[in-house]
């Protein structure tokens, strides 16, 4: 206890972003989009994307380090209305733009090549014509009026029915509603990292995701994966509230059960993720975080909830039974369908990309584009977005490679799991590319990143390689964009 006393005394954490870290972010985006811009000049992002780059990437970096570093001292009460009300306010004034974006080059609310988003939005009129109607059991019409939508997807047509039938079918009001779920996101992440890591590492990765464009940017669409984001951080937080507190609260036990059932209805890999990285941090997390009795209990909780959502219905057994058998094989039959789309050499190099490819670079992934290829506007606005993941990405793996081979790890064991366990599923599916698909751990991703920037005191090799990691990133992002146009002919 003396040591690990004296230790803090010496080496506290770091308590913000550096200015440092900030600065060499931003200027490696710069120098990537200027040659980018300059290399592939035929191709070079019209000025609305560089706008929403440049807006991304200095706005979350710039702001990472002001916001830290001023709330550092402010009381947890103070720091977490500042940290909603903030993300909030950001959020809303998103919508409002986005919205009004939208109008103008669509002639509708809806993103540029919205499909998804359309589909989503025709249902939940439905369902709250229905709900109107006094037709409560609005499943099965609203499957069938989907055209028999798989029961992994039912969960948020059901979800935005209620909403319209509120709200007569507002929607902005549910826009507006996202923004308040992607608020309070925020502030569990600060929840979930304050137990787990620290106050100074819970308030970073608050920040992180008040500031985190891609977790802004989907408030402005019809889909789900704001809800699901929240309700993936709402389980973990709860989940570790109930396996750190010392009395099991029956209220947040009866969430934790809920939570994955609704998830299942939802998207089936992150629901099993979920249940399975509760498991994991019921068997293997240290005994000094939870004990026998409670670990035992929670176990068998656990496994019987499981057995019961798998057999209550027969989806759900198909679903995660289809999900583990045709992993890798259909994320290589999907590389293999894009590299014959429209005839084009394109997606020749694609057909190669399998699990053996994408795992190396899972945490990291997907590359900012940075050129003009046609059909990817929603890419091209949220590219500053996925630089910054590039970015954060290198602290997370750091730091989890550190907890490795230190032991810690089995402390902090929940949001690892799922970190992880959701990041394999990805590697051997059709979407391991897909910034869409990275988003419900997104979040986790922030608070371990978070943690890796607090040890850099300690940890003096994470200082030192920094910079050589955004020289990589640079290389990647100019590397990525060739690959892509020249993967389409284009050059």
């Amino acid at each position: 206890m003396t040591n690990q006393t004296t230790y803090k005394a010496t080496i506290a954490p770091l308590p913000y972003m550096p200015q440092k870290v900030s600065n060499m972010a931003m200027l490696a985006y710069i120098a990537a989009l200027v040659t980018c811009a300059i290399v592939y000049n035929y191709y070079a992002l019209e000025f609305r994307w560089i706008l929403f780059g440049i807006i991304e990437v200095c706005g979350f970096f710039y702001f990472s380090n002001h916001c830290s570093k001023a709330w550092v001292n402010n009381t947890p009460k103070t720091f977490i209305t500042k940290l909603f009300w903030w993300g909030f306010a950001i959020r809303i004034l998103w919508v409002i733009i986005s919205y009004l974006l939208y109008i103008h080059w669509t002639d509708t609310p809806f993103s540029i090549g919205a499909a998804d988003e359309l589909g989503y939005h025709e249902m939940a009129i439905h369902g709250a014509d229905l709900l109107r109607d006094n037709v409560w059991n609005i499943y099965l019409p609203l499957q069938r009026y989907g055209g028999n939508v798989a029961f992994s997807d039912m969960g948020y047509p059901i979800y935005l029915s209620i909403v319209y039938w509120i709200f007569a079918d507002s929607i902005l009001i549910a826009r507006i509603i996202k923004a308040i779920w992607s608020a309070l996101t925020a502030v569990l992440i600060y929840k979930l990292a304050l137990r787990n890591f620290g106050e100074y590492v819970g308030r970073m990765a608050g920040v992180f995701c008040m500031l985190m464009p891609n977790l802004i940017y989907y408030c402005s669409f019809q889909l789900k994966e704001v809800e699901m984001v929240f309700l993936a951080v709402l389980f973990a937080e709860r989940a570790d509230f109930i396996l750190r507190k010392s009395k099991i609260q029956w209220k947040a036990l009866l969430l934790l059960l809920l939570i994955p059932a609704y998830m299942f209805m939802i998207r089936t890999a992150l629901a099993a993720t979920l249940v399975l990285a509760l498991l994991c941090a019921l068997l293997f997390t240290s005994g000094r975080v939870v004990s026998i009795g409670r670990r035992i209990a929670l176990s068998t909780l656990a496994v019987i909830a499981a057995i019961v959502m798998l057999f209550s219905t027969t989806s759900i057994g198909e679903d995660v039974a289809q999900m583990w058998q045709t992993g890798g094989s259909t994320q290589q039959g999907n590389m293999e369908w894009r590299s014959q789309r429209e005839g084009k050499l394109s997606q020749n190099f694609a057909k190669y990309a399998g699990a053996a490819v994408f795992a190396p670079m899972i945490f990291t992934i997907p590359f900012p584009t940075m050129a003009e290829t046609p059909g990817q506007e929603n890419q091209k606005m949220i590219h500053g977005g996925n630089y910054i993941k590039n970015i954060l990405s290198f602290f997370t793996i750091t730091i989890l490679c550190v907890l490795l081979l230190s032991g810690e790890w089995r402390k902090h064991v929940l949001p690892i799991a799922l970190l992880c366990g959701y990041l394999v599923v990805l590697v051997f599916s059709n979407f391991a590319h897909s910034e869409r698909f990275h988003q419900p751990i997104l979040p986790f991703t922030l608070m371990m990143a978070a943690y890796g920037i607090s040890r850099m005191r300690e940890i003096r090799w994470i200082k030192s390689w920094y910079p050589y990691w955004c020289i990589l990133m640079f290389v990647a992002a100019v590397a990525w964009n060739w690959f892509k146009l020249k993967g389409r002919g284009m050059i």
